[in-house]
């Protein structure tokens, strides 16, 4: 899993039929320290991700596991919101 911010969203009419009702979000790897790194990516919304949230996002076969993206051609999903993030001992984030 990688900590990634939620930068944007993105819309597809025409698409293959197993991803209509799926929520599309461009998110961007972040650092512990809330620093966006690497290019941004499109992941599927498993969680209700919105706008500027800090999520966690699994990629690879592994954003394929869940039920809402079993059998689809994902790369990645976003499966967790984050509430708060500790590192050695200092909290790096917290949601206000």
């Amino acid at each position: 899993m990688i900590i990634a911010r939620v930068v944007g969203s993105a819309v597809s009419t025409i698409k293959d039929p197993a991803l209509r009702g799926v929520k599309l979000l461009v998110v961007r790897e972040a650092t512990p320290s809330d620093e966006l790194v690497g290019d941004p990516f499109v992941a599927v919304d498993g969680v209700g991700a919105g706008s500027g949230e800090l999520v966690l996002v699994a990629r690879g076969s592994a954003a394929r596991q869940s039920d809402a993206t079993r059998d689809r051609a994902v790369d990645a999903l976003i499966m967790a919101i984050l509430d708060s993030l500790e590192v050695d001992g200092d909290v790096t984030f917290r949601k206000s």
